[in-house]
Order: C-alpha cells, then sequence, then structure tokens
C-alpha cells in the first residue's frame, strides 16, 4: 500500500501579480486575502454522493419503460439518498446518446417529473460513453466559474426501445405530402411510393466517420497489440467475478431498487453478472471479425438499460447544507484521437495527461476505475501504458507511463459485467471510485473511458477527510 500524499506537497512555487505573491495547489488559488466574489478559484469541489438504476440488459425487465422512467428515478433517489432540498439545485445536466424524441431534452423532462423546482435549468449533454463525465466536468466548470454552487450531473440510456426512422425518400415523400394542398398533388406522392421506401433506416453503434462498430476495432486493437483470446477471456472473468464479489458483499451500494409496472418483483441488482468457466467462454464464436476474431459477446460489453444521477458542489455549500461529500473533484481532461486504428485507446492518452496535471504518478493512484468496452480494449490500453515505443511516437515522452497494480484496476467489476448504459457509466465509475477510496483507504483515484470518435476522459478524485460510505 502506497503511503498518501500530502497535498500540501504539491504546491507550485508562488507567482506575482501587480507585486502580490500567490501560491497554487491542485490547480486551487490558496492566497485567501485574494479570495473576492470575482475570484472564483478558491472553491474546492465536492462530489457528494452518486446513485444509479439496476443495470440491465436490454430488452429485459425494464424494456415497457422510457429513458424518462430511468431517468425520472435516478433523480427521484439521489434526492432521497443525500436529503437535500429542491430548491438547493440550481442548474442540472444530464447525459443520453441514443436520444428519445419525445423528451429530447431529458435532463429536463426527468427533474420536472422527479419534482425538482420548475425553476431550476436543466440541458442535456451527448459525448457518446463519456457523456455523464462530461455532465460532471461541465458542473465544475459552472461552480468554479461562479454561475453556479449546487449542480446534479447524471445520464441515462435506454437501448429496450431506441428510435427507428423510416426510409429518407419516405420521410422526404411525408414532409412534401404535408404540404400538398390539393387532392392532385396528394396522389402525385402517393402513386411515387415504391416498395424500396418502407425499409427502415435501422440504427447502428457504428462509427460515422468510418462506418465500422466499435467491435472491429476492438478486434483491430487485439491483433495490433498482440492480445491472444485466451487473455481477454480471462480478463472478462475476473470483470465478472469481480462483480459477482462485490454485489454479494454489498460493495454496489449506488445501485437503488426500482418498482416496475407488470414485474413481479422489485429489482434491486444487475442482471448481466454471470462468472462461467474459462471452457464455456472458449466455445463462443467470434462476433465482429469472422472466423479469425477475438471478439466474443462474453468479452464484450453488452446494450444496457440504466440510468445514475450524481449531486456536485462547494465544500463549503456542502457544509452549509449539512451534507458529506465523498470526494474532491480534483483535475480532469478529454483527448480524441485517430477514430480508425486507435479509436479504443483513450484511456492511454487520457492516464498520462491527468497524471501530468495533477504532478501525480501511477504509484500515487490508489483506485482505478476504467471504462471496459471490450477486454481486448483494456488489455491493448495497459500494453500501451507499459509501452516505451508507444510513449515516444504517441505520447511524445522518452519512457513508458506504466502500470498499475491490478488489485487497485476495477475490483468491484467494471462495465463488461455490471454492464455499460452509454451514458450513465461516468457516474457509476465516480461513484464507485468515491465509495472504494473510503472502503479500501486511498486518498487518490483515477477515472479513464474511450468514446466513439477516438475520444477519451481522465479524472482525479480525491477522498474528502470527512467521507464515508
Amino acid at each position: 500500500m502506497f503511503p498518501f500524499i500530502k497535498a500540501v506537497s504539491k504546491i507550485d512555487q508562488g507567482f506575482k501579480i501587480y507585486g502580490v505573491t500567490y501560491t497554487r495547489a491542485w490547480g486551487v488559488q490558496m492566497n485567501k486575502n485574494y479570495a473576492t466574489k470575482y475570484d472564483q478559484t478558491s472553491k474546492n469541489i465536492v462530489f457528494v454522493d452518486g446513485v444509479r438504476t439496476p443495470f440491465l440488459q436490454s430488452g429485459t425487465q425494464y424494456k415497457n419503460l422510457m429513458s424518462y422512467d430511468l431517468a425520472r428515478h435516478s433523480l427521484l433517489s439521489l434526492k432521497r439518498k443525500i436529503g437535500f432540498p429542491n430548491e438547493a439545485v440550481e442548474y442540472i445536466c444530464y447525459g443520453t446518446v441514443m436520444q428519445e424524441i419525445k423528451t429530447s431534452n431529458i435532463g429536463r423532462e426527468a427533474a420536472l417529473g422527479a419534482g425538482y423546482s420548475e425553476y431550476t435549468p436543466a440541458h442535456t449533454i451527448t459525448m457518446a460513453c463519456i457523456s455523464s463525465n462530461q455532465a460532471i466536468t461541465t458542473a465544475m466548470g459552472l461552480i468554479a466559474c461562479g454561475t453556479y454552487d449546487v449542480i446534479v450531473a447524471g445520464g441515462v440510456e435506454f437501448m429496450s426501445d431506441i428510435p427507428i426512422r423510416l426510409s429518407r425518400p419516405m420521410r422526404s415523400l411525408m414532409l412534401q405530402g404535408n404540404k400538398a394542398k390539393t387532392l392532385a398533388q396528394k396522389l402525385s406522392l402517393l402513386g411515387s411510393i415504391r416498395p424500396s421506401h418502407f425499409i427502415p433506416d435501422l440504427p447502428a453503434v457504428a462509427e460515422f466517420s468510418s462506418g465500422e462498430t466499435m467491435g472491429h476495432s476492438g478486434d483491430r486493437l487485439a491483433a495490433a497489440f498482440a492480445i491472444t483470446r485466451k487473455e481477454e477471456d480471462e480478463y472478462a472473468l475476473r470483470s465478472h467475478t469481480l462483480a459477482a464479489q462485490a454485489q454479494k458483499q454489498g460493495n454496489l451500494s449506488d445501485l437503488v431498487p426500482i418498482k416496475v409496472l407488470g414485474v413481479e418483483e422489485v429489482i434491486n441488482k444487475d442482471n448481466g453478472i454471470r462468472v462461467s468457466t474459462p471452457e464455456q467462454l472458449g466455445k463462443l464464436k467470434p462476433a465482429f471479425v469472422k472466423p479469425y476474431g477475438t471478439v466474443t459477446a462474453a468479452n464484450a460489453s453488452f446494450l444496457t438499460d440504466g440510468a445514475s444521477a450524481a449531486l456536485i458542489t462547494t465544500e463549503e455549500k456542502a457544509r452549509l447544507l449539512g451534507l458529506r461529500p465523498k470526494a474532491y473533484l480534483r483535475n480532469f481532461t478529454y483527448v480524441s484521437q485517430d477514430p480508425i486504428d486507435q479509436l479504443l485507446l483513450g484511456p492511454a492518452y487520457a492516464i498520462p495527461k491527468v497524471l501530468e496535471k495533477s504532478k501525480l504518478s501511477v504509484k500515487d493512484i490508489g483506485v482505478w476505475e476504467v471504462h471496459e468496452a471490450f477486454a481486448a480494449q483494456i488489455l491493448a490500453n495497459l500494453k500501451a501504458l507499459d509501452s516505451d515505443w508507444f510513449a515516444q511516437h504517441y505520447l511524445k515522452k522518452s519512457e513508458k507511463v506504466g502500470v498499475p497494480e491490478l488489485q487497485k484496476w476495477n475490483s468491484w467489476g467494471g462495465s463488461l459485467s455490471i454492464g455499460h448504459p452509454f451514458a450513465a457509466t461516468g457516474i457509476r465509475l465516480a461513484t464507485h471510485t468515491a465509495n472504494r477510496l473510503i472502503k479500501e483507504d486511498q486518498q487518490f483515484g483515477l477515472i479513464a473511458a474511450c468514446a466513439a470518435g477516438g475520444q477519451g476522459v481522465g479524472m482525479i478524485l480525491e477522498r474528502h477527510p470527512d467521507a464515508k460510505v
């Protein structure tokens, strides 16, 4: 176990503005005499707590709901768990990827449904798999610049019912029909309809820039980094085994049960966690690159329904509201790179960047929570971090970043086992990081994730001294 690193040891040398000397620690203004209502950098931004619905495989118990129902439940459950008054929340940032057209601003609609004040603005964010990470960091930015003090961040994904459009020619005819004024014009349009017009425009989890699915990118990474099918299956089994242990031990305490109309039992656990045997995993066929690929249904994250929410505020405001924060939100960065060959390497770029910004090393991090899109993606990122060649050619560093001790890495399982509702995962990662910092007696936690478009995120959390699970 590494000893705690004192934040005071990270204070940079003083600098002068108008003859006054200041010091900075973790990007926070430390000179109290300079703090005015216009100087918001002295605020310590805290993660109070987070909640999530059970993450369920799409097409199961949530199948008759809407994304609105899950988002509403997450916002309502957050309020009940923490106990803050409605009027305390000044803004809501909420993420979604596969948008339901009836509730295009899902954050606003769900907040109204959950009983939040009608005077609280809300906006919806989309940044693929890191949408609720973006919700958190947007909240941090709004707080840091003094616009608001108390913000709810969250995200929802509902893959059981995604919008399927009519074909573009049919949509065009229908729009023309809406404008047609005479019977002759309408009949002319009806006569131009062809059987091909009835073929729907089906959505796909594919990159617009390349037309490739993430599974194909996972197979490409596995080949590029010489990752074997056996290694991928072993990692997937590790994720499910650790998640099952965490579930049994009650560590997944961010989960809030939900009662769904038409479902007899109260839903109180994730339903994608399955501990198989290496032999069972080895029998599955490649899901994307056939017959030679190594990515299968078992070593890839599955389509998932779920929602999450968290309360972000200042340390001072939390104290005034009588709340006990779990962690400080210390630093973050976003990265992007080649969306074809390096689509899923976001963590390999974000981790060294956020560590450098925070003046930390790999050994300083006691808790790692890294999104698991595919076992191949995780293993490729670990190999990239452990490669001098990758560091020199792509990170412009003289030597490799290094890899963490694996017992500190996703020790409660990850997206491969718990599930991955695209826009809800970021809050789940943050809440698990905060809870693990407390339970595992660590100071710093690092969150990293890849996302569509070749993007990625890295975040640093620090345990709050008053924190408890």
